[in-house]
């Protein structure tokens, strides 16, 4: 007998491992999916906090609150911490929760990986968070780490730095590997690819996006590393090389990075949608066909985040075209989900109130990027707060909001309870309405020309910032109503039925749909 198979035969006679013991070992996706999700929640908390500490500086022009440089650390880590550690674990934690459930697996295909990778994680973040309690303080060159600013200048900690973002990565690739095995070596029978639920379909196309991206960042912080200690001059000019060299690295990393933080979004809103319309999802196939062509694409547009290097026009023409194309995948996305609700017998549950802010602030977003996409418009507004109006509105009113409203559909079914729907009412409309308070003044702001990362302003753009700050903190705070909603439900209350979402308030149904909760269900004629 080995001597994992007498490991498995003790633990056998003791029933599963309990406490402390549970969460640092377990296999079990559920619980694996659970720790992501927890760990994203605190991130988002922690770069939230972040955030704060920026628009508390920005509320009024002048120096009030922090030194300039304090200030670039706080742009640094909030930008870092919520790609990496808040928008990223959250939607490999619902994939872990989900995956195996909907192609019904019994599990990921390698479970003690999963682990792994999870536990990867908190030791990353803490690592790059303790950068900022070093001599020199964090990293303060910005989250996209531009050389030569983080290479020749950047503080003592950068080498911390780059160490955090090798360990994200290895946790991403090793995340991305088990949910390609999973799904392509462990469907029930029966199950094609082309009968996967959506949320699967975008999952394992992102997961090959994540095993082509992530090395490439690695490739770039390594290079950073050898400029910074063993004499190599990728990035120094000086030397013979070239730092625009390092933004050509980082955004080939860069833009597939921002589809992989949104194609699970639109697998999420893809199940929600045709839940609360009754009815089955609208063009599955072209959903699947636009989500290959927009990772397709994701890898030949790098470069319009560089229309001000000063590369040649035809090189700038290329980049043009081939962004305003990845629109098209884009546009039938959000056609399908509009086609999926029409004539469709809707309830306004909270996740589908979700899923509707989500469809119309993310287009919203994709509006402004359309904007920024071109070559002569870019170069106007070019490192303004309108771009960082346009990424907020992809990643938070985009990302974000999908990954809330993903909770709140599959929460019943995690806890076996419901949530207080007042409450959580209470939730949507508050951070709906702020978040577009907090956001849509940046437009302005980065149309008058307000640069971005800065800690200090001309007068003239006082009151959109006062106005943009006060959206800030009131949007902070409604995430902490979320959290006491979440700890709430999992204490107890309402039990939840088993088909959760059947059958909708003061309405009743004639035909009750036999599907389970994450397929499409059949449309029921109402009374």
């Amino acid at each position: 007998m080995s001597t994992a198979t007498a490991h498995d035969t003790a633990h056998d006679h003791h029933g599963p491992p309990a406490g402390l013991s549970r969460w640092l070992f377990t296999t079990n996706h559920k619980d694996i999916g659970t720790l992501y999700l927890w760990f994203s929640f605190t991130m988002l908390l922690i770069g939230g906090a972040m955030a704060m500490v920026i628009r508390a500086e920005l509320f009024q022009p002048g120096m009030q609150i922090v030194d300039p440089n304090f200030f670039n650390q706080m742009t640094t880590l909030h930008g870092l911490i919520m790609v990496f550690g808040a928008i990223m674990p959250a939607f490999v934690g619902l994939a872990n929760w989900l995956i195996p459930m909907m192609i019904g697996a019994p599990d990921m295909a390698l479970p003690r990986m999963n682990n792994w990778s999870f536990w990867i994680l908190p030791f990353a973040g803490t690592l790059l968070l303790s950068t900022l309690f070093m001599e020199g303080g964090g990293p303060n060159f910005g989250w996209t780490f531009y050389a030569p600013l983080s290479t020749t200048y950047g503080p003592e900690s950068t080498d911390f730095f780059i160490f955090a973002v090798h360990l994200l990565g290895m946790s991403s690739i090793m995340g991305a590997i088990n949910i390609i095995a999973t799904i392509l070596n462990m469907r029930a029978p029966g199950m094609t690819l082309m009968k996967m639920p959506l949320f699967v379909w975008t999952w394992l196309i992102t997961a090959f996006l994540l095993i082509a991206a992530m090395p490439v960042l690695a490739g770039a912080v390594t290079m950073m590393l050898a400029d910074r200690h063993f004499g190599t001059s990728f990035f120094n000019a000086a030397g013979g090389g070239d730092p625009i060299l390092f933004q050509h690295v980082f955004w080939f990393f860069g833009h597939p990075e921002v589809y992989i933080m949104i194609l699970p979004a639109f697998g999420i809103i893809s199940q929600i949608v045709p839940t609360f319309s009754r009815k089955k999802l609208f063009g599955y196939s072209s959903m699947v066909y636009a989500t290959a062509s927009i990772a397709f694409l994701s890898f030949i547009v790098w470069a319009h985040h560089m229309y001000t290097v000063g590369m040649p026009v035809a090189g700038e023409l290329f980049f043009m075209y081939a962004t305003i194309l990845i629109s098209v995948p884009t546009g039938v996305k959000v056609f399908n989900w509009v086609a999926t609700m029409w004539r469709g017998a809707l309830t306004f549950e909270v996740p589908m109130l979700w899923a509707l802010a989500f469809i119309f602030l993310f287009t919203l977003g994709g509006f402004s990027g359309l904007m920024l996409g071109v070559t002569p418009a870019d170069t106007q507004y070019h490192d303004t707060y309108f771009v960082v109006a346009h990424f907020h509105y992809v990643l938070v009113a985009g990302a974000l909001f999908s990954i809330i409203a993903a909770v709140y559909y599959w929460l019943p079914k995690w806890t076996g309870h419901m949530y207080d729907q007042t409450l959580a009412k209470i939730h949507f409309w508050w951070s709906v309405i702020s978040v577009n308070i907090l956001f849509f003044p940046m437009h302005f702001l980065g149309l008058a020309g307000m640069p971005r990362r800065i800690p200090d302003y001309a007068i003239q753009f006082a009151e959109f910032n006062q106005l943009a700050s006060i959206g800030g903190f009131a949007f902070g705070l409604s995430q902490l109503l979320f959290l006491y909603i979440l700890i709430k439900t999992i204490r107890g209350g309402e039990k939840a039925t088993d088909k959760v979402w059947e059958k909708p308030e003061g309405l009743e149904w004639t035909v009750a749909s036999p599907a389970p909760y994450h397929t499409f269900a059949t449309p029921p004629q109402v009374k």
